[in-house]
């Protein structure tokens, strides 16, 4: 809920404030290396050089229990007015989507299990004071911690209010400074699974600069906290919040008087902190061309392998940009952050670069926020394979006019080359959908929720989900609505959610648990927030492994081939297999098709070869199979069809062309394998002649298949393309 300028990065200038958040347009990242300069406590623009800024915390305390404290005061509740919105550049347009998923998946969603209000106008007597709401929360093992701007709450798992909501800042109460007067927003809430702890942070939004974060003493988040304050050059805006075991990585989008300041991501001392010592920040500002950064936030109970750097992501034009921060405490001159690399992924452009998404009953259209990565950077161990889940928000249909999508990844290897494994965008129908947020289960399966609307639907919550066994970049499980929005918001309020958030229970690192906004009735400055859980049923069966190796492998030659039969392995790892793959050896020849038997060509006649088989499912490739038996091709070699283009025919002309093979054992035998010749063409099948008249214009692309006489015959084909164009 920040105010300041928003940077139009195009022409360097600032541009007007909007009500209390500035927006950065985030600048596509030269593919080159950066010089990472950081930015200091006393001076907003970059120093030189590669080394963190090291900062104290300005403040320290161990509070009493939250439960405890009185509420502090509600303040700033006179301003509910939105101010006039700015187009946003779209800055990394990258052409039109290619990963689009079309239509739903096949199999249906899994019901919710919990569903709940959260904070937000119908939970009690609350009302809403700024829009948007940031919807952010965290889910532990009894509990689950919503905040929202300015606001906090915490709930049972079946949904019993069991404290708040009151202002944020309630936590700092005795603190003093602007963390303990002011309560601004833009909060963050994270369970540290690894620690078993709360941690909550939000920002002052006055020349002090200011990010208050509290972490709890305890697994009990209405006990008490460690509390710190780290001040900056200026102002934190959009901070994110991420669990790392040798740090909580916190980002930032910094602004100050003349506007943009540059992406900051910075690491507290998450050792201290757990154990209320006193503790520092090490920070780095990328520079004013890079921003919505964010860090990888660990879910699941196994850590990251040890001495693991922190990825530190955002995009550019039809790429992801990372960043590997390395983060020394006991000597802070040997922290650093190196990159960026750029990954490449299927096209895309950002979606609207501000009010675009229709709703019904009012003109007044909603903020994609398409600038920037949208939380979480989910990350994994998964024993075997380590990997990331993101998302954000992207423009489909031709000429980007279609609906608003989620593109989505699975990156893998990031402790190596971060590589993507998979990416789709989902927009299966005329529905936008945006404002995602994304993770995965124990077992690999993926849940993004997400906000949907139309000139037909409401604003709505809904969430998707792509099993391990669901094809590649495909979210396989149709849609499930979290929550069927009544209202539409009126002008002159474009801001909408800002963010939304899907994380994973830690009591059976199965159950996603997601909150967004929605509306119950049209209006502005009303809006509701809705928390509840869904989970896959395949999730804590044993996840799905590569398949093992084929048996009973037996080969049989031929003359300059062999064919291989086998067996199936035992298992298929929990995932069909959809192809085996035949090796020679020697030579390293191979064949691959769904099943046995399987031909492997181009063998020499007169050497001896053997054969392994394995086979390959959606996880991956399983080990080879023993060796076959030994085999010997002799004899002559097949034929090869020598043709490799046909003359041009005229339409209604006679037409005569040849085809010529060599080798193998003649006569041969001409066919069509597949496709077909031009109406009025014939082939002769003893002396490969296509001939006739032609009686249509048009490009024929076809299959030719020669067998030669030998016993069994011997088969050779190609793919040619016949023209017949009009009369000159």
């Amino acid at each position: 809920m920040a105010t300041g300028h928003v940077l139009d990065v195009a022409s360097a200038r600032p541009r007007p404030a909007r009500r209390r958040r500035a927006i950065v347009c985030l600048a596509a990242v030269a593919l080159s290396a950066v010089t990472v300069a950081p930015v200091g406590p006393v001076a907003a623009k970059d120093r030189a050089g590669g080394s963190p800024v090291v900062e104290p915390a300005v403040h320290s305390d161990v509070s009493a229990p939250l439960s405890g404290m009185t509420p502090a005061p509600i303040v700033d509740v006179k301003e509910r007015k939105e101010k006039k919105k700015f187009a946003l550049p779209l800055g990394a347009a990258g052409g039109e989507d290619s990963a689009v998923q079309g239509s739903l998946g096949t199999e249906a969603a899994p019901a919710t299990t919990t569903s709940f209000d959260g904070i937000g106008k119908g939970l009690g007597t609350y009302a809403p004071r700024w829009a948007p709401p940031d919807t952010n929360g965290a889910v532990g093992p009894d509990h689950y911690f919503e905040i929202v701007n300015a606001d906090i709450a915490v709930f049972s798992k079946s949904g019993a209010l069991l404290y708040g909501p009151v202002p944020t800042n309630t936590l700092w109460s005795g603190f003093g400074g602007s963390c303990q007067v002011r309560d601004d927003g833009d909060g963050v809430v994270e369970y540290d699974r690894l620690a078993g702890r709360w941690v909550i942070t939000q920002f002052t939004n006055d020349n002090t600069n200011t990010e208050c974060v509290a972490v709890s003493t305890t697994g009990d988040p209405l006990g008490s906290y460690a509390r710190y304050s780290f001040t900056y050059p200026a102002f934190p805006d959009y901070p994110k919040l991420a669990v790392w075991p040798d740090a909580y990585y916190i980002t930032f989008n910094l602004f100050n008087s003349t506007g943009f300041a540059g992406g900051m991501v910075c690491a507290y001392d998450r050792a201290n902190m757990l154990v209320g010592a006193s503790a520092s920040q090490q920070c780095f500002n990328l520079g004013t061309g890079v921003g919505g950064l964010l860090a990888a936030d660990v879910d699941g109970s196994t850590p990251p392998p040890a001495g693991s750097r922190e990825s530190v992501l955002n995009f550019g034009s039809n790429r992801l940009n990372v960043w590997k921060f390395h983060v020394d405490w006991a000597t802070p001159a040997n922290t650093t952050l190196t990159g960026p690399t750029a990954i490449g992924v299927a096209s895309f452009s950002p979606a609207c670069g501000g009010d675009c998404v229709p709703q019904p009953a009012t003109t007044q259209r909603l903020d994609t926020l398409s600038d920037r990565l949208m939380t979480r950077l989910a990350y994994r161990n998964f024993g075997d394979h380590e990997s990331l889940v993101v998302n954000h928000s992207v423009a489909t249909g031709f000429l980007n006019q279609g609906p608003v999508g989620v593109r989505w990844y699975e990156l893998r290897n990031p402790a190596g080359t971060l590589t993507v494994f998979q990416q789709g965008t989902y927009a299966p129908d005329s529905t936008h959908r945006w404002m995602g947020s994304i993770a995965m289960d124990q077992s690999g399966n993926v849940g993004l929720g997400y906000s949907a609307s139309s000139s037909s639907v409401r604003p709505s919550l809904r969430y998707t989900g792509h099993l391990v066994t669901d094809p590649l970049g495909v979210m396989g499980q149709g849609e499930g609505i979290l929550q069927a929005g009544t209202g539409s918001q009126l002008p002159s309020l474009g801001r909408w959610g800002d963010y939304s958030s899907m994380t994973i229970d830690p009591s059976d690192d199965c159950t996603f648990w997601y909150a967004g906004e929605y509306l119950k009735v049209d209006g502005t400055f009303n809006w509701s927030t809705r928390i509840g859980s869904f989970r896959f049923p395949n999730c804590g069966s044993p996840a799905a492994t590569a398949p093992g190796a084929p048996t009973a492998v037996t080969a049989t030659a031929g003359s300059g081939q062999a064919t291989i039969s086998f067996s199936p392995p035992a298992s298929d790892g929990g995932s069909p297999i959809t192809s085996f793959t035949v090796t020679s050896s020697p030579g390293g020849m191979t064949a691959s098709g769904p099943s046995s038997p399987l031909t492997v060509t181009g063998l020499t006649n007169g050497t001896t070869y053997t054969f392994t088989v394995h086979a390959t499912n959606a996880v991956g490739s399983g080990p080879e199979s023993a060796p076959s038996n030994g085999v010997t091709p002799t004899g002559t070699p097949p034929p090869t069809i020598t043709t490799t283009t046909l003359p041009q025919g005229r339409l209604n002309t006679p037409y005569s062309a040849t085809m010529q093979a060599s080798g193998g054992v003649q006569p041969y035998t001409w066919r069509i394998a597949a496709g077909a010749l031009p109406p009025g063409l014939s082939l002769n099948a003893s002396t490969g002649t296509i001939s006739g008249t032609p009686t249509k214009v048009a490009n024929f692309s076809f299959t030719v298949a020669v067998n030669d006489s030998q016993t069994p015959a011997q088969t050779a084909s190609r793919a040619l393309t016949l023209k017949i164009s009009k009369k000159s």
